[in-house]
């Protein structure tokens, strides 16, 4: 079965110290770690307003990258990285907090609308609708009243890990994105979620 061609991997988060450990910045920890297995080293592009970092995943060139806008400016800045490296929009995937997940479950998504993500948003007016999502579970905390808060605020030492056990499970699944397509991948992904359950 033919990969996917995934070509530029965006994870969303605001940028700054003080939101470096919220809720929010869930896709920034995912392309960090797809950084750290795959050898990508992070450089500040200014023109792009973006951090980027070229690794090769299973084999093939892939842009890692965390818009330094904040996060409901995202999509300007992965619009402009797609269209400096001419990659189409099928061929970006987008990670990110994902707050109708349980927390800690990853999930692989073509397409759909923002689900009130900012980000999501963004990126939809931008990019269009036709990219590949990598959602996050962080949990809801109940109430869209809450939801402000609870995405810039940090997750309890437990809840953490769960979300960073998330985090690694997408980084796990990418590599097989790329070899064996995204319909194999999704269903490996999600099958361990029934089996967790």
């Amino acid at each position: 079965m033919p990969g996917t061609d995934i070509r530029l991997i965006a994870g969303l988060g605001n940028p700054g110290r003080e939101y470096a450990q919220t809720r929010h910045n869930a896709g920034f920890w995912l392309v960090d770690e797809l950084a750290r297995r795959h050898g990508g080293s992070w450089r500040m592009e200014p023109k792009f307003n973006g951090e980027l970092a070229r690794t090769r995943i299973a084999g093939q060139e892939v842009w890692l990258l965390k818009p330094m806008a904040y996060m409901n400016r995202s999509g300007g800045v992965t619009a402009a990285v797609a269209g400096f490296y001419k990659i189409p929009t099928q061929s970006v995937l987008v990670a990110h907090d994902e707050l109708d997940l349980p927390v800690g479950t990853a999930r692989l998504k073509e397409g759909g609308g923002a689900g009130g993500h900012n980000g999501l948003k963004d990126l939809i007016a931008t990019l269009g609708a036709g990219f590949w999502r990598l959602r996050l579970g962080i949990g809801h905390p109940g109430s869209r009243d809450l939801v402000t808060d609870f995405v810039l605020g940090r997750a309890s030492s437990a809840e953490q890990e769960l979300i960073d056990d998330g985090v690694r499970a997408g980084a796990d699944i990418v590599p097989a994105v790329l070899e064996k397509g995204a319909m194999a991948a999704m269903q490996s992904l999600h099958g361990k979620d029934n089996q967790k359950a």
